[in-house]
């Protein structure tokens, strides 16, 4: 390969890993498209009690966009996981975070049986007032059966949009998930999900469920969460919502 032809890959891909705090941490990540890192977000079986662990610090300047849009974590049985994101914005910074986690290898067998799910989702202003602060945690024994309490839901996410350029993006979010679950209550026959409790009662939930709530100074933030029976399901909500990035990043999302 010629210098010209490797300046020009370089150009499209880079990755640049260093030892920091006695680690190796990738402190440069880039990717245009059409090529794309295949991130793996699957957690393996945990050796005794160790967690695996991620913990991403980012800092989204003046008028710029973050976009963490990974594909969903995915826990195998007795895997111990944790997480931690943290951001500093200013009131003019962009930011879409897609927080998202399967009940496992379905397909296998396993439904929300690993040991522990921890994520953390902090935003700071740059002068350290908190803006946005959320924990989920699933850990088996501290909620009962985690598969108990999650019925037939396979899935959750959190989708956090925030700041003025992401303005059109949250009113259509908003709007689409009125819409979406308005007529999911009103009209329900082909989409509700059926099963028995311990009683021996039936349970009828939506197969799919959306919230949508603004946070934030100004109503700068929106938040979203979802509960879905299928990944699918949810990798088309996405897909659907965040279409209105691709001028912005280049690529569109979740295809």
């Amino acid at each position: 390969m010629s210098n010209g032809e490797g300046d020009k890959e370089m150009e499209m891909c880079s990755v640049i890993v260093e030892k920091v705090r006695g680690r190796s941490s990738v402190i440069n990540c880039l990717s245009r498209y059409p090529l794309k890192f295949i991130i793996p977000k699957k957690v393996y079986k945990s050796v005794g009690s160790k967690c695996s662990n991620q913990i991403l610090e980012a800092r989204v300047g003046s008028d710029a966009l973050l976009a963490i849009i990974p594909d969903p974590v995915t826990c195998f049985s007795t895997a111990r996981y944790y997480q931690k994101q943290v951001f500093s914005v200013s009131l003019d910074s962009n930011l879409v975070i897609v927080d998202w986690i399967t009940s496992g290898r379905h397909e296998s067998g396993e439904k929300w049986e690993f040991d522990l799910y921890r994520s953390t989702n902090n935003i700071f202003l740059e002068d350290g007032q908190p803006l946005f602060l959320d924990t989920m945690l699933l850990e088996k024994g501290k909620i009962g059966c985690i598969q108990e309490s999650m019925h037939n839901y396979q899935v959750i996410a959190m989708i956090v949009i925030l700041g003025p350029k992401m303005q059109y993006i949250q009113n259509l979010v908003q709007d689409h998930v009125k819409e979406v679950m308005s007529e999911r209550l009103q009209h329900p026959s082909g989409a509700l999900s059926h099963q028995r409790d311990k009683a021996d009662h039936f349970i009828s939930k939506p197969s799919f469920m959306a919230s949508c709530s603004a946070f934030g100074p100004k109503r700068i933030g929106c938040l979203v969460r979802v509960a879905a029976e299928t990944t699918e399901s949810v990798y088309n909500f996405l897909r659907h919502q965040l279409a209105p990035l691709e001028p912005m990043i280049g690529v569109p999302p979740y295809r």
